[in-house]
């Protein structure tokens, strides 16, 4: 048996245990096994990741169905951390010979560390974030391509501009568990979809591109809910006419406002990277040994929240089985900390 504390065992879990180990001959005491042979002395922590990913891809261009596919992955993988070095090993059977092959492997890279113990496990309990539905199934395959050809039609009429019409739908199924050396045992059902509209318009020999899209953690329904699929179209549809009457961009430089969405990728490049935990604990970022100092107008407060319900960057718990936070990074431009896994939040000695 498990050393697994009293925790309420929910349906989720019930689900993600019987797909990802049940169905292999696996039970949480082999995991728990795996674990205790990676620990040891030389292995300050450990953990053992499950994973099945089921996702599918739909195109139509021109009123025809042009691309379709599925695929399927799954697999484990096991980490030994040793001080600041990781042993990773991972094996897509999922049966216990590999584990244990995965198990030996991962240790003899890590090995150099403290004497390591396995802790009794306690059931992560985070709010759920989003329905642990399966997008792949709400819809029959005939339903998916109507729902394609009803955007394509519809896009059409708004105009008769336009030339060329290419509707895309994605869906994504990930099952996940997480059981680690520090106690922690999560398991997540993860659903995630995603609807392009890309269309061309010609006037006067003149042609140009508008695109709109949306998507997060739901079923495919999202889209037929409050005529957002016809949203999307009109939007496509719209900013390509006005790139029609579009002029050049002056060059040089001038004030630019961003608003939301897209724009997040830019702050994520230009400083995203610089505030992880690792960059700063190895002093090779800008903002290394600078907490509690002004980096910025204090007009401008970043945070990172994975929090947001139903939305595509949040998770209701991490792969390491830590609840999703909101962390504020920089707060009316004084940096107040760094994004931090369990691996740095240890060495650097704060909360992951």
């Amino acid at each position: 048996m498990s050393n697994l504390s009293a925790a309420t065992v929910t349906d989720l879990d019930r689900i993600v245990e019987h797909e990802l180990l049940h169905g292999s001959g696996l039970q949480l005491a082999d995991v728990e096994k795996v674990l205790g042979q990676v620990m040891g002395p030389g292995i300050d922590a450990s953990d053992v990741y499950f994973q099945h990913v089921t996702q599918e891809s739909w195109a139509l261009e021109d009123g025809r169905v042009k691309d379709a596919s599925q695929s399927i992955d799954q697999g484990v993988g096991i980490r030994a951390i040793s001080g600041d070095k990781c042993g990773f090993a991972y094996s897509d059977e999922l049966q216990l010979p590999a584990l244990t092959a995965a198990s030996r492997a991962a240790k003899a890279i890590a090995r150099s560390g403290q004497e390591g113990r396995l802790q009794a496990w306690h059931r992560t309990a985070a709010t759920p974030l989003y329905m642990p539905d399966n997008p792949l199934a709400s819809f029959t395959d005939q339903r998916k391509i109507a729902l394609l050809e009803q955007i394509n039609d519809e896009v059409r009429s708004f105009d008769p501009r336009v030339c060329q019409v290419v509707v895309s739908l994605s869906g994504v199924h990930e099952l996940m568990l997480v059981a680690a050396s520090d106690g922690t045992l999560a398991s997540d059902i993860r659903p995630l979809v995603r609807l392009n509209v890309s269309v061309i318009v010609e006037q006067n020999g003149r042609r140009e591109q508008g695109y709109s899209g949306c998507g997060g953690r739901y079923a495919y329904d999202y889209f037929t809910r409050d005529d957002r699929a016809g949203e999307l179209g009109r939007d496509a549809v719209n900013q390509a006419l006005i790139n029609l009457d579009s002029a050049p961009a002056p060059a040089g430089p001038m004030t630019v406002v961003l608003g939301p969405g897209w724009p997040g990728i830019l702050l994520h490049e230009a400083i995203g990277h610089g505030l992880e935990g690792d960059f700063n604990r190895k002093e090779t970022s800008a903002f290394s040994g600078r907490v509690g100092e002004k980096v910025g107008s204090e007009h401008c407060t970043v945070v990172d929240d994975g929090t947001l319900p139903d939305r595509r960057g949040s998770l209701s718990v991490d792969d390491e089985g830590v609840v999703s936070q909101c962390t504020t990074l920089i707060e009316n431009g004084v940096l107040r900390g760094y994004m931090q896994d369990k691996l740095n939040a240890r060495l650097m000695g704060v909360a992951s």
